[in-house]
């Protein structure tokens, strides 16, 4: 390696110095320097890891789920195979509970679930796409069962109010759009991968994409609102108008994405690129930043939304690439990366800067938006160069 190119890394690893807008080399790889920042962000995450619970510190159960997903994408994208025992311990660990004077010492909700399961539908669908996607990379099939024994509880969450949906929780209060977009993920994950009720799952998907849609939670705009109002008298439901959430936006892409892979549903595809459209319209800042609306406050749950959002939107890239949806990747990372960064490679809660109100689920967040940005056929190689040329 020349000493020019030694420089440049340097440069761009350690100042908010912008290599080429393209991130890629002249033959279409992506540059070394890509791989080593997403390198840098999984070894800051993974100093919040707490082995004794398997869980993230400063964050909460359902954020340590994406916070695994997160870094199982950083291994698949990258070729790495560095965190696999993570996920191994984890699974096992995380279905221990901690007693309950102690859930607070190192954090909010650091207890753990038998079987990850709890009071709340979506929680089970986070941990659910996570050992779905440590089946895939590892092969595991204990993933898998795991899966399908988390969406068994969730379908338990259906019935005829609204016509259909599962609850947000199991006290049967509010349905929302988040708890449905990841019953839909789930079953269509599920329904490509089982190998004996691959029909039971494709059913429950085409089921609940036909309630979702017409439900009212999308409305006008092509944006999804939280959730579902339900008069007292009549039982009627209608759309809350409550906020438009980047990770609504998102989930439903992923379950659209993978639904579009079984056989006869590719005009889905239709759905999920007007959501997508819409939403990095109304997300994006001038210059194409993504923002939630609680920003630069917002609390221990949404700052992880817009990492959601950018990996669902990648994994819609992935079966129906875009040009704008590149662009957003790249815009996002590179915000992420030259004005959203502490010298300790953490990260903000607001992508364009400045970085603040750095935790667990700020980092697995931008830990997506770096991801998103790799190209499938990023070899692990690389990381190990570049990290030697920097030394």
């Amino acid at each position: 390696m020349t000493f020019q190119r030694i420089v440049l890394l340097f440069l761009c690893l350690n100042t908010a110095f912008v290599c080429s807008s393209q991130e890629r080399t002249q033959n279409g790889e992506p540059k070394p320097e890509m791989l080593h920042r997403a390198q840098l962000a999984v070894d800051a995450l993974q100093q919040w890891y707490v082995p004794r619970t398997g869980l993230y510190r400063t964050t909460g159960w359902w954020n340590s789920a994406n916070a695994i997903t997160a870094i199982t994408g950083f291994m698949r994208m990258s070729g790495s195979r560095k965190y696999v025992s993570v996920l191994s311990h984890t699974y096992a660990t995380a279905q221990v509970p901690v007693p309950k004077e102690q859930q607070t010492v190192e954090g909010k909700e650091m207890t753990g679930f038998p079987g990850f399961l709890n009071k709340y539908y979506d929680d089970e669908g986070w941990w659910a796409l996570a050992w779905i996607d440590a089946y895939d990379l590892t092969h595991d099939a204990r993933y898998l069962t795991m899966a399908e024994s988390i969406f068994a509880d969730m379908a338990g969450g259906w019935d005829a109010t609204c016509g259909g949906g599962i609850w947000w929780s199991k006290d049967r209060t509010y349905k929302n759009a988040i708890a449905n977009e990841l019953f839909l993920s789930v079953a269509a994950h599920l329904a490509t991968r089982s190998s004996e009720d691959r029909d039971k799952y494709a059913g429950w998907a085409a089921k609940e994409w036909q309630w979702f849609r017409q439900s009212g939670m999308i409305n006008s705009e092509n944006l999804i609102n939280d959730g579902l109002t339900i008069d007292a008298k009549t039982g009627a439901c209608r759309n809350n108008q409550k906020t438009v959430w980047s990770y609504n936006q998102g989930v439903i892409l992923g379950g659209l994405a993978e639904w579009s892979r079984h056989q006869g549903n590719a005009a889905v595809l239709d759905d999920a690129r007007k959501i997508a459209d819409a939403a990095l319209a109304h997300l994006g800042d001038g210059e194409g930043v993504l923002h939630d609306v609680c920003e630069p406050k917002c609390g221990a749950d949404a700052i992880q939304f817009k990492g959601i959002f950018v990996r669902n939107l990648r994994a819609l890239d992935t079966v129906a690439p875009e040009p704008r949806y590149a662009k957003a990747f790249r815009v996002n990372a590179g915000s992420i990366w030259t004005k959203n960064r502490t010298p300790q490679n953490t990260f903000g809660v607001t992508w364009s800067g400045p970085p603040e109100a750095i935790d667990a689920g700020t980092q697995s967040s931008a830990l997506d938006a770096l991801v998103a940005a790799l190209p499938h056929d990023s070899a692990p190689t690389d990381v190990e160069k570049v990290a030697e040329a920097v030394k």
